[in-house]
């Protein structure tokens, strides 16, 4: 027996899922989709709950990876370091906003498919 889902319940609770990083500079925003993967039971609105609970981790890992050493050397130069890097901070903010930009348009143009993030640890 197939189970059908609802194809527009299943578009918007992917897209929140993934469109919740854009607040990654607070902690509510993983809990979007850690809610969303506990209350649905359709497979691909959890697979994509998943993707984008790992890209929050991944999101987060890079910018203290990069963003401590940056703030130090800013702090001890009196700002020249934070200008000197400017670019690639410019660049990762790119890729976190264009990833999920991605991610989005993939959810909602082709909602039967979750989406997977290239490149990215995953611990669930």
């Amino acid at each position: 027996m197939q189970v059908g889902y609802d194809s527009n319940q299943r578009k918007l609770l992917s897209s929140l899922c993934h469109g919740a990083i854009f607040f990654s500079t607070t902690l509510f925003s993983i809990g979007v989709p850690i809610v969303i993967n506990l209350i649905s039971d359709d497979p691909v609105v959890k697979s994509n709950a998943k993707e984008s609970i790992n890209f929050h981790f991944n999101v987060w890992f890079w910018a203290t990876i990069i963003g401590v050493p940056i703030g130090i050397l800013s702090w001890l130069t009196f700002g020249i370091g934070g200008i000197l890097f400017f670019p690639l901070v410019a660049l990762g903010f790119a890729l976190h906003w264009g990833l999920t930009i991605w991610a989005l348009w993939h959810c909602l143009t082709n909602s039967d498919q979750p989406f997977r993030y290239p490149f990215i640890f995953r611990l669930f």
